[in-house]
């Protein structure tokens, strides 16, 4: 079997709104904790707590999240200031 080359180059990546895509998936799954809250008894007896937890555990990544992605928009306006100069 032959080995496949690839025929041209990959493309750019494209680069958008990622602070806020990540702020928005972060606030979509602390919500869905919050909305799943008051059910809290029914997902026990049901064996779906695992649900609940899981909500929240988006939420806490997605504050990690925010947090890097943050940090690595500050460093790509740094780099650009500094190569521009």
């Amino acid at each position: 079997m032959a080995k496949w080359i690839p025929q041209h180059e990959a493309p750019e990546p494209l680069e958008g709104p990622v602070v806020a895509t990540i702020t928005g998936g972060t606030i979509v799954w602390f919500v869905l904790f919050l909305v799943q809250l008051p059910f809290y008894g029914w997902f026990r007896d049901h064996g779906h707590l695992w649900w609940l937890w899981t909500c929240l555990a988006g939420g806490g990544l997605g504050l990690i999240g925010i947090w890097y992605v943050r940090k690595r928009d500050a460093a790509i306006k740094r780099a650009r200031s500094a190569s521009a100069d």
